[in-house]
């Protein structure tokens, strides 16, 4: 059933505590409700409250095989979730919370199979952004919010890719500007007995070593073989409409190259996804400017500014009425290199 969708635009740095108030009742009353946090715009809903839940896998499309994120304000909030709170997580969190880390434990009887898919497990974080952390606050409840989007299509960054999506879906959008991250969290499962990397994120391995050195990354045939304990492992994630293609190794770019102008000789309009240090390699596929629309996300060398530029060019490139996307990758093997992969490689898959 179609809904009137409301947007309430706020300051990102000190959110109108009045807004604020309107959204957290929507959530306590069951209303969807999207928001920005650091990583993306997340759909929210009162975490403890089936009915609510099932309506969210409802607006988005999505599977209930599927398992959510849960949204809290504090560590102390998050204890009455889960089972246990290991002294691993608790070194986590103070070291990465708030921030882009989302934590995978053991979760308690409060919590709703239609949240866990079922499982045993509950994943966790603790958002860093103002907006995000003001609303938990005032609305005082546990908040489930998978990215603000419809299944599988790419992450909102911007309120107007939450409504390009979920207009007449869900009750109410907080504006709170732009997203600074881009990509969403890492995601690191403490439920086994090795500390394991589920989804790659701005929170790196190397990072995480730090805190505890036995992290592992689990193996993509690994994640595919096992109940997905974390939203963002299914092969296919994150796509436009138009078919993308991806061009990691040493010679992506001149691959890339090669094939836009065989796709363009043939007739059809490209979008392309490329770094500032690429413009000499596309100077042929810039002349047929009727023929390639080119995004520059930055230097290779910035990958913060590459990924949060990263879904709102696959929208923008995908919403000029391109036939293909073709995107460059970026080197490096952690952190942010390992997630903008990650997500090209899922959103690549046709």
């Amino acid at each position: 059933m179609e809904v009137m969708t409301d947007v309430i635009r706020v300051d990102p740095g000190t959110p109108d505590p009045a807004a604020l108030s309107r959204a957290a009742e929507c959530l306590r009353r069951g209303g969807l409700v999207a928001f920005p946090t650091e990583t993306v715009y997340g759909l929210g809903v009162h975490a403890l409250d089936r009915a609510a839940v099932r309506r969210l896998f409802d607006a988005k499309g999505r599977p209930a095989n599927d398992p959510l994120i849960v949204h809290v304000e504090s560590v102390d909030r998050m204890q009455a979730l889960v089972a246990d709170v290991p002294d691993a997580a608790r070194q986590l969190a103070s070291r990465f919370w708030p921030g882009p880390l989302t934590l995978v434990l053991l979760r308690s009887s409060r919590v709703p199979d239609e949240v866990t898919a079922g499982l045993n497990t509950v994943a966790i974080r603790v958002p860093a952004h103002p907006v995000a952390r003001a609303l938990l606050t005032v609305a005082g409840v546990p908040v489930a919010a998978p990215s603000a989007n419809l299944f599988s299509r790419p992450s909102p960054t911007r309120a107007s890719h939450v409504l390009d999506d979920l207009a007449g879906r869900i009750d109410l959008v907080v504006d709170g500007g732009a997203t600074q991250v881009g990509v969403e969290s890492t995601v690191l499962d403490l439920s086994g007995e090795v500390p394991t990397i589920l989804r790659p994120g701005a929170v790196s391995i190397d990072m995480l070593r730090e805190i505890l050195p036995r992290v592992e990354r689990r193996s993509a045939e690994a994640l595919l073989s096992a109940a997905m304990k974390s939203p963002g492992l299914l092969e296919r994630h994150y796509s436009p409409r138009a078919p993308l293609t991806a061009y990691d190794g040493s010679d992506g770019v001149a691959r890339l190259v090669r094939d836009a102008c065989t796709s363009m000789a043939n007739g059809q309009r490209l979008g392309i996804m490329a770094a500032d240090e690429d413009r000499d390699a596309l100077s042929d596929v810039e002349r047929h400017r009727g023929r390639a629309t080119i995004a520059y996300l930055g230097s290779e060398r910035d990958l913060p500014t590459v990924a949060s530029r990263l879904y709102a060019a696959i929208r923008e490139l995908d919403a000029s009425g391109v036939d293909r996307i073709l995107a460059r990758g970026f080197p490096g093997d952690d952190g942010l290199a390992a997630a903008i992969r990650d997500r090209l490689s899922r959103a690549s898959v046709p």
